[in-house]
Parts: structure tokens; sequence; C-alpha cells
């Protein structure tokens, strides 16, 4: 599996962006794909989280009713939309891959830029 993470961008606060991470691979709809983000200076942050079969998905506390992770196994990709942005969601977003029950990442997006103006 591969990842291509895309759809970052500068953002008023209170805007949307929808970033996407495309994925290669036959085997992508055994993968948990997670999306992280690292802000300047911060640790890398785990934002949410979506398991195979659309049954599990986790949001981190200061993302839930804002952030919306969806995932399509026949495109092959995995859908972060983020509503109602704040200049504190700036950061490089990562999506990720893991294959159960392993929690370590096997494969990393490039990470995309969401910066959110005041």
């Amino acid at each position: 599996v591969q990842l291509q993470a895309s759809g970052g961008g500068l953002v008023q606060a209170g805007g949307s962006l929808r970033l996407s991470c495309a994925a290669s691979g036959r085997t992508f709809s055994s993968y948990v794909i997670d999306w992280f983000r690292q802000a300047p200076g911060k640790e890398r942050e785990l934002v949410a989280s979506i398991y195979w079969g659309r049954e599990s998905i986790y949001y981190t506390n200061s993302v839930r009713g804002r952030f919306t992770i969806s995932r399509d196994n026949v495109k092959r990709t995995v859908t972060l939309q983020m509503n109602s942005l704040k200049p504190e969601d700036t950061a490089v977003y990562y999506c990720a891959a893991r294959l159960p029950p392993s929690v370590s990442y096997d494969y990393w997006g490039q990470g995309t830029q969401v910066t959110v103006s005041s």
C-alpha cells in the first residue's frame, strides 16, 4: 500500500477543507487508516481513525463534531472533511496505514499543510 495525501491549503477560521488519502494496493480494505497532524513545536497527534468496515471510527476530542472521516474501499480513498476550522487546527496532516492487530504503521503519506488564519 502506498499513500498520497492531498487537499491542504489556507483557509480562514470557520472555513472548511477536505483532505484525501489515496491508496494504491489491492489489500487496502484490510488496513486501518489514521489521520495525524503535527504543528510546529508540538508532538504528532492522532486526529481520526477509521477501520476497514467503517464500524469503528475515532476522533480526538478537539475535532469531534467538526471533522468527519470516511472511506471508500472501491476507490481506495479516505477523506477527512474538516469544518469550522480553527487556527489551532493549523498543522501538517498525514495519513498512515496499519494492519491490525499491529499497532505499528506500515505506510505514511507525504503530508499536506493546513493553515487556518484568524
